[in-house]
């Protein structure tokens, strides 16, 4: 991987991007959690996928913790080897039952939702899709009129709009 420039970063900073670099030398790329607080949803993002491998950083927001960082890692090590990822494509073949679907990440979001990123990649200049994840039982999106009651705000779409906007949903996408 091609060094990180940084310009005189605090201490925790610099220790934390010499774990992501580190964390992506050894395994292909690092994933940060956050956990939930007053404000939201928990959420886990890559960092060092598009340094490493060209594909774009993502991020799960609502799962829970060791599920979301199980389903960053086989988002990684299919794309790093030539999968693709088509926004509004439904997977089925990452969680038994539970289908995906992939979003790109409007660029307004990600320092919320990159924030550690940054000292990656300190300009912001990435790309980022989010991987979002239908309701186990009946297969429901947040954008579903009849999701569950809250789904929409414990897995918010990280579009400029806050619906899919690479695709129509039930038109040409989940």
């Amino acid at each position: 991987m091609t060094a990180v420039t940084t310009e005189a970063l605090a201490s925790q900073e610099q220790e934390l991007l010499d774990w992501i670099v580190a964390e992506a030398e050894r395994r292909g790329n690092a994933v940060i959690s956050v956990p939930r607080d007053d404000k939201g949803s928990g959420y886990c993002f890559t960092a060092c996928v598009w340094a490493m491998h060209e594909v774009p950083e993502a991020v799960v927001v609502g799962l829970p913790e060791q599920m979301a960082q199980v389903l960053l890692d086989a988002y990684v090590d299919r794309a790093a080897t030539g999968d693709p990822f088509v926004p509004g494509r439904v997977y089925d073949d990452f969680f038994e039952g539970v289908p995906v679907t992939f979003e790109q990440v409007h660029p307004g979001h990600y320092p919320e939702y990159f924030g550690s990123a940054f000292l990656v990649y300190p300009d912001g200049d990435f790309p980022a899709v989010q991987i979002i994840v239908a309701t186990p039982e009946g297969h429901h999106w947040p954008w579903d009129a009849d999701a569950p009651e809250g789904f929409a705000e414990w897995q918010p779409v990280l579009t400029d709009s806050g619906r899919p906007e690479s695709w129509t949903p039930g038109v040409d996408g989940p």
